[in-house]
């Protein structure tokens, strides 16, 4: 048993770990990105020229109208009026950033307007519709879209062309269910409640009809709190792939650059 102990074996396919480790310090940093420090309200635009410089990642958040997109995105920044929740639908009109400063740098939280707010006027929802197209296919900065998805009810077919929009376009997704906690009455079914799993189960079915691999989920309550943790963690490691894949583009284009000064240099020398 001493022996073992001196390996740095533990136990039954445990191992002390080395703090230097790869996988060590790669959790370390996924833990310090998934805390939030503090969140401010940067600015709401209509045009992505008028959004902020984009020296951050960006994690957009978009779902159908009354999707609980405001309580998710105060549920996250562990506050309560950091995006105005309303009983009417359709409050957000604005592409609106926020500032999230972790413990291991600063991205941004952007909030889009919801879709399929049928009280608007046609013209503010084809206004709505196409700078948040524009914002969703011209943004350079843009890491991932959380797409919100109302686990109490079934697929929506709003929800689905959205998902698909994404994906066509290859804008990373990850899809967050919303309101995991609650049951919703199904019409003519004697007031029987449908459970929040069916309908996930009924949109992952949709879903892999036309996607050959489901894209990331979560699932979260405003609520209870649930999924908020996952939904952190999650964020950190998109930025953490964000942030290595930058390092390494960094490290080709600086290698390219010293290939190129010695290809000039040698033909200096021929030439001499």
């Amino acid at each position: 048993d001493d022996e073992d102990d001196e390996d740095g074996d533990i136990g039954d396919g445990l191992y002390l770990t080395n703090e230097e480790d790869a996988l060590t310090m790669n959790t370390q940093k996924q833990a310090k990105g998934a805390m939030v420090k503090s969140c401010s309200y940067m600015q709401s635009c209509v045009k992505v020229a008028d959004c902020p410089p984009g020296k951050y990642p960006e994690i957009a958040v978009i779902g159908r109208s009354n999707v609980g997109k405001s309580s998710l995105i105060n549920l996250l920044t562990s506050r309560k009026d950091v995006a105005k929740t309303s009983k009417n639908p359709g409050k957000t009109q604005t592409i609106n950033h926020f500032e999230m400063i972790t413990g291991d740098g600063t991205w941004y939280l952007v909030d889009l307007p919801g879709y399929g707010f049928a009280n608007a006027p046609e013209s503010a929802r084809k206004r709505w519709a196409l700078f948040t197209r524009e914002y969703l296919l011209e943004r350079a900065n843009l890491l991932s879209v959380m797409l919100l998805i109302d686990s109490t009810i079934k697929p929506q077919q709003l929800d689905l062309e959205c998902l698909d929009f994404l994906g066509e376009n290859d804008i990373p997704v990850t899809i967050v269910f919303t309101k995991v906690d609650k049951k919703r009455k199904v019409k003519g079914a004697g007031g029987k409640r449908a459970k929040p799993e069916e309908n996930v189960e009924m949109f992952c079915r949709e879903v892999s009809e036309y996607w050959e691999e489901m894209p990331p989920m979560v699932f979260t309550s405003a609520k209870s709190g649930d999924g908020k943790q996952s939904l952190l963690n999650h964020i950190a490691t998109l930025r953490q792939f964000f942030k290595e894949s930058e390092r390494a583009a960094k490290k080709e284009a600086k290698k390219e650059k010293k290939k190129k000064a010695a290809e000039v240099k040698v033909n200096d020398l021929m030439n001499f």
